[in-house]
């Protein structure tokens, strides 16, 4: 259990109260890795887009094994300066965060904590600490093969929902193309069989042979189905609770999600009236200047923030609308003299073509590869 000590403790660490912003911005909040991936300001972020909170990423359990909450699996909430002071700048501009706690990789507090109620201690830490309206449980590899992590995880976090009223809790799990896998439909009867019902199930549809949208519209609507199926909901509860958590621009297996499949995507969302619409991650939404590291920029056409920008949509809200730039008359814009681009046609690295209204440049060979949907071509710009 938590224990006197460690309430105190986390109380006296405790940032100040803060208001919780509408239920659609934590519904709509991007990844953000504030500790690692080169993460931007993320005022600048809120600034440009007009999107108010961020999903924090990732509280595990620590490296060398226990029962206490971590940022990365290194840094204990005592020593915490960096997510704290993240936290600070996105509430004084007027926004917040959710917590996300999993994710790939690294140890997790349900493999660790024993029980449900251990785990919820834990995570209770984290809500107190940083006085959140909002948590996301991000349940992956290698915890959720495991039934006993499983049902620590849903028990912590319907225990959390019922300690914290009116907390916005989302469960974040991989996607596959029937929806989710075997274990996506244990862990939905799970959560059925002790009565938790969170705002949101979200899939994540990428890393599993996926590639573009109409691949991720077919799997939420197999999703769709299942929440009906495990859940005993009706379609339109079905969809109201449930999510897309995306990957924007080229993927850890290299699929590519442009930011027309984003448009498809959220089109579907808004249609159907779900509940949730997040991606990983900001830290990603830029393009590739001076490095391909696909943790830092997304390897695909698009200008800072393309991919932020549809989730302040989904929240409701219109991006600001950047200044057009102005001409100079010394450097006038190309104009769209080089060939149309074929597909049929090979294009040797350094072959300039037209496409979409834009001069575009080969980095290397290429055939059948559509500028603006791959890393493959350079954007000059408008002609």
């Amino acid at each position: 259990m938590f224990g006197t000590a460690g309430a105190l403790a986390a109380t006296a660490d405790a940032q100040p109260e803060t208001a919780a912003l509408g239920s659609n911005w934590y519904a709509s909040a991007p990844y953000l890795m504030p500790q690692s991936n080169n993460p931007p300001d993320p005022v600048t972020v809120m600034n440009a887009t007009g999107q108010k909170a961020f999903q924090l990423a990732f509280i595990l359990a620590p490296d060398d094994s226990g029962c206490s909450p971590t940022w990365d699996g290194t840094t204990a909430l005592s020593d915490d300066a960096a997510v704290a002071g993240a936290i600070s700048k996105i509430r004084s501009n007027g926004g917040d965060v959710s917590v996300s706690v999993g994710g790939y990789g690294g140890t997790k507090l349900g493999q660790t904590c024993g029980t449900a109620d251990a785990t919820a201690a834990a995570y209770q830490q984290v809500v107190t600490k940083y006085q959140l309206k909002a948590i996301d449980f991000d349940l992956e590899e290698p915890e959720y093969e495991s039934s006993a992590a499983i049902a620590n995880e849903l028990g912590a976090a319907k225990k959390l929902q019922a300690d914290n009223p009116g907390l916005f809790v989302s469960v974040t799990m991989p996607g596959t193309s029937a929806g989710t896998g075997w274990f996506g439909t244990q862990l939905l009867d799970q959560a059925k069989s002790i009565g938790f019902s969170p705002a949101n199930f979200s899939i994540m549809p990428f890393d599993g042979g996926f590639n573009g949208a109409s691949s991720q519209v077919s799997a939420l609507e197999a999703f769709h189905g299942l929440l009906e199926s495990h859940l005993g909901w009706d379609s339109a509860t079905a969809y109201a609770h449930e999510g897309f958590s995306g990957m924007n621009g080229k993927s850890d297996s290299a699929e590519i999600f442009t930011v027309s499949d984003f448009q498809t995507v959220y089109d579907y969302a808004t249609s159907h009236k779900l509940g949730r619409f997040t991606f990983w991650s900001v830290n990603r939404d830029r393009p590739c200047v001076g490095t391909t590291d696909n943790g830092v920029c997304s390897n695909v056409a698009q200008n800072d923030w393309d991919f932020t920008k549809f989730t302040t949509k989904f929240a409701g809200a219109t991006p600001p609308q950047a200044d057009p730039p102005t001409s100079d008359p010394t450097n006038p814009p190309a104009t769209c003299s080089a060939s149309e681009w074929q597909k049929s046609q090979a294009y040797s690295g350094g072959t300039i073509v037209s496409h979409n209204g834009h001069r575009w440049t080969a980095k290397w060979w290429t055939q059948g590869e559509e500028p603006g949907t791959t890393g493959v071509w350079t954007d000059n710009g408008s002609c």
